[in-house]
């Protein structure tokens, strides 16, 4: 359980000059450790079943401020979070750090996974979607053909499965989709293409998941034989709905701290749902400028011919990130 909310807590404007103290200067009197705890209690908004606990000051890096681990605790589950507190008592502070090279957003696991638009483009767009999510379909819309038109061989995209319990047959469906995959990335593209345009077809013979399954492995098999597929390859792959590459990105997805789709990462920037293709190519043209490229130049949305083609990138896959 996560205890801590991810926004922000409470940050009080300082200046500060990084110094170590050589002793603890601050006494908690029983009064300002009242004062923290309300804070702490407000700020987090935590209800009076948490338990809130003021931890010993000890020397922090800088000046005038002492390090002040404060834990937080729900039954069986604590979380400490190291604070500043400064040696008058009259200003807390909140900090994190982040590693500007390590972190995870930089290095989502895409290594093998089926890539459209050019594989050798700077700009990546990494998906977490669910193939029977109405939002998802929403942002295939606004994705594609219109940014490729857009954008051209500027950017390339990747698809992660993040299917939700709620959705009964997305699971089957993600399953599928990376059975073609392994063998072939335009068949693969297609079969999301099928799912995102025909997701409210499949989900009305949902009352019955059987049907539901058989359609999804039906459109698998028709790509497969579109595509030449090995199809004894093929079938024993479907009949065997081995979910565990989907819940391996699954895992991706909730250590990224992802709980809804569709969310997208543009070279490690995050968003959140279906939004305008104006919001999307303003998050790509920041991305384009911050490798040094001039982003297109501004265009009607929807202007592309409604026909426009998708292009696929053969069987292409993503490198490691």
């Amino acid at each position: 359980m996560r205890i801590l909310a991810a926004a922000s807590l409470l940050l009080f404007s300082f200046a500060a000059i990084c110094l170590a103290q050589a002793a603890p200067q601050i006494i908690l009197t029983s009064s300002l450790e009242h004062r923290i705890e309300v804070i702490v209690r407000d700020k987090y908004s935590l209800s009076p079943n948490f338990a809130v606990t003021i931890g010993t000051p000890s020397p922090s890096q800088f000046n005038d401020y002492e390090k002040l681990p404060i834990t937080i605790s729900y039954q069986d589950k604590s979380q400490t979070v190291n604070f500043l507190l400064s040696n008058d008592g009259a200003r807390l502070v909140q900090m994190q750090t982040f590693n500007l090279t390590t972190d995870p957003v930089f290095h989502i696991g895409t290594a093998g996974r089926p890539i459209r638009g050019n594989p050798n483009a700077k700009v990546t767009i990494v998906n977490f979607d669910d193939l029977e999510c109405p939002f998802c379909a929403e942002l295939y819309k606004e994705l594609f053909p219109a940014t490729f038109a857009r954008y051209g061989n500027q950017v390339r995209f990747v698809y992660m499965d993040s299917p939700l319990p709620q959705h009964p047959w997305a699971m089957h469906a993600a399953v599928d989709a990376g059975c073609l995959a392994a063998q072939n990335g335009v068949a693969y593209w297609d079969y999301v293409d099928y799912m995102h345009r025909h997701f409210e077809e499949i989900s009305a013979k949902a009352g019955d998941l059987k049907m539901s399954f058989a359609q999804l492995d039906q459109v698998a098999r028709e790509e497969g034989t579109v595509n030449r597929l090995n199809g004894s390859q093929l079938d024993a792959c479907i009949a065997k709905q081995d979910q565990s590459a989907v819940k391996a990105s699954m895992a991706e997805a909730a250590s990224l701290g992802i709980n809804q789709v569709p969310t997208f990462y543009v070279n490690g920037e995050r968003v959140d749902g279906a939004l305008p293709e104006n919001q999307i190519w303003s998050v790509l043209d920041r991305a384009l400028r911050a490798e040094g490229l001039t982003p297109p130049a501004s265009q009607t949305p929807n202007a592309q011919a409604p026909n426009q083609q998708i292009p696929n990138s053969s069987n292409t896959q993503a490198p490691a990130q």
